[in-house]
């Protein structure tokens, strides 16, 4: 994936010229339907136990889950509701829960490896996100949108949580994610091998996110809530992008703004495979 091999032509927007895997900490009580389903189909996760509210219909989606954790040889445990109230501390667990194995990261070295193999890979980089639900949203967006591979900080940033599978819809449970100490290095050892990054931030210098090309391989880049980007991050990106704002606020929740964009990118590829073809 050597950068040189893509010809990338002209661009518009800003120019610039131009970790390690492991657990995310101790077990995790996953709930819900939907997380539970996608955690069992992922089959990534070593699953300590399996409860069931006594008396739940086993019907619908919940009859799949119990099909799946069957097909796994997973021994379900009926519980009280109530008990479960008490493990997943009042979440709404829709009558299931499990405790499992952390989240496991990917090595960014393998992250790495594993583009190699696509011809215009797709990255995700989360600068400092810290609430939950903005991960997890992104999350969900980033797997929907074909992203490959989800890099974030190891410090002073959300991890792969319970909360944020929950908030992602189980979604993260299919993603490749790093942690990574060192953002801005993962960028340059990306853009070596011909990766550009498009770093969502309005205001002077940045360019409007629909007059980028966003066709090759690439990198997008969503900052903090409130901060937006670090002053590092955002000079090692190719291209600043902005969102067109019509009304009277100035800004959008990051996740909701990083949605946009991996689907302005779907959008770009998808166009551009129609002319090809």
């Amino acid at each position: 994936m050597a950068r040189q091999q893509y010809h990338r032509g002209s661009r518009g927007g800003r120019g610039h010229g131009r970790g390690a895997g492991g657990l995310s900490g101790r077990s995790d009580v996953l709930y819900g339907r939907q997380p539970v389903r996608e955690m069992l189909l992922a089959g990534r996760r070593r699953i300590e136990t399996f409860y069931l509210a006594a008396q739940v219909q086993e019907r619908g989606d919940l009859e799949e889950i119990l099909a799946l954790a069957k097909q796994k040889g997973i021994t379900i445990t009926p519980s009280d509701p109530a008990a479960l109230d008490l493990l997943t501390e009042g979440g709404n667990h829709q009558g299931v829960a499990a405790v499992v194995s952390p989240f496991r990261y990917v090595s960014y070295k393998k992250m790495l490896s594993d583009a190699e193999q696509i011809q215009d890979p797709l990255f995700l980089f989360l600068d400092h996100l810290e609430d939950p639900q903005n991960v997890g949203s992104l999350l969900r967006t980033a797997e929907a949108a074909g992203v490959c591979g989800v890099v974030i900080p190891e410090h002073r940033a959300a991890g792969i949580t319970a909360s944020v599978v929950r908030a992602s819809a189980g979604a993260a449970e299919h993603l490749s994610v790093a942690q990574v100490p060192n953002l801005v290095r993962c960028m340059r050892l990306l853009k070596d091998r011909g990766v550009w990054f498009a770093g969502l931030e309005g205001g002077e210098g940045s360019t409007a996110l629909t007059a980028t090309d966003l066709t090759g391989p690439l990198g997008v880049v969503v900052g903090s809530e409130g901060r937006g980007m670090r002053r590092l991050t955002r000079e090692n990106c190719d291209y600043l992008v902005a969102l067109p704002m019509l009304g009277k606020v100035t800004s959008l929740n990051a996740a909701v703004a990083g949605a946009i964009a991996l689907y302005e990118v779907v959008r770009q590829r998808r166009e551009k495979q129609h002319v090809d073809t």
